[in-house]
C-alpha cells in the first residue's frame, strides 16, 4: 500500500514509517500538521492515510478536520484516525463523511486508539480493511456508544444478539469474523444482519453500503 502519515509527534511518526516500511508498504509522505496532510493526500492519492486527531496549533481536532477536508477534496480517500483518548464525537464527525451512492464504494474510514498500534497484526489488519473501503471503529468507541443511547433510539427494535452483531460490524468485522467471535455459524450471522437491515429500514442495496449505513445509525442512535 502507498500510505500518508500525519502526526506531530516525531517519534511516533518515524516509528510508524519504520513499521510500515518493514511490513512492505511505501510511505509516500510523513507530515506534522493538518495543511500538510491535506496537500499530501491531494498530491499523492494514497491507498490510505494514518492521521493523529490532535495536531498543531491548538492540539484539539486539527488532524480530524484536515482528514475531513481531504476527503472533501479527494472523495472516498481512505483515512484511519488515531487518538490518545476516546472521543466519540470525533468518530461521529469522521463517519459523517461516508456517503455511499449507487454502486460506488463508500470509502474507508477508521477510528482507533493509539494503543492499538502496539498490537501490530491487529493494527495492520485494520489498516488493510480501511484501505479496502471498510469502516473500523475501536472497541472502546463502540462500548461508549452504548452509554449514549436515548429513549428514541432507532435501534430499540433490535434483539440483544442483533445489537451484538451490529457492534461487531461497527468494529469493521466481516460476517465470518463475527461468526467466529460469537461462536455461531455464518448462516446465523447472515440472518441477524438481514434482520438488522430490515429493522433499521435499510432497503435492498449493495451489501457494503447497507453495512456502512447501519453503522452510521448505530453511532448516531
Amino acid at each position: 500500500m502507498r500510505i500518508v502519515i500525519a502526526d506531530d509527534a516525531v517519534l511516533l511518526r518515524e516509528g510508524l514509517v519504520r513499521l510500515l516500511t518493514e511490513q512492505g508498504h511505501e510511505v509516500v509522505a510523513a507530515v506534522g500538521d493538518g495543511p500538510a496532510l491535506v496537500d499530501a493526500i491531494v498530491a499523492h492519492r494514497p491507498d490510505v492515510s494514518i492521521v493523529d486527531v490532535r495536531m498543531p496549533p491548538s492540539h484539539t481536532d486539527e488532524g480530524l478536520r484536515a482528514a475531513v477536508e481531504a476527503r472533501r477534496l479527494v472523495p472516498l480517500a481512505p483515512v484511519l484516525v488515531l487518538s490518545q483518548y476516546v472521543e466519540v464525537s470525533y468518530a461521529d464527525d469522521l463517519l459523517a463523511t461516508v456517503r455511499p451512492t449507487g454502486n460506488a464504494p463508500a470509502g474507508g474510514v477508521g477510528y482507533l486508539l493509539k494503543d492499538r498500534v502496539a498490537a501490530i497484526d491487529e493494527f495492520m489488519d485494520a489498516l488493510r480493511r480501511v484501505a479496502a473501503g471498510g469502516t473500523v471503529l475501536d472497541p472502546e468507541v463502540v462500548a461508549q456508544l452504548l452509554v449514549r443511547r436515548r429513549r428514541d433510539d432507532p435501534l430499540r427494535e433490535l434483539t440483544p444478539r442483533e445489537r451484538e452483531v451490529l457492534s461487531l460490524m461497527a468494529e469493521g468485522r466481516s460476517n465470518t469474523a463475527i461468526a467466529r467471535a460469537l461462536v455461531v455459524s455464518d448462516g446465523a450471522v447472515e440472518k441477524h444482519v438481514r434482520n438488522i437491515f430490515t429493522k433499521l429500514q435499510l432497503p435492498p442495496d449493495e451489501e457494503q453500503h447497507r453495512r456502512v449505513l447501519a453503522v452510521l445509525t448505530y453511532l448516531r442512535g
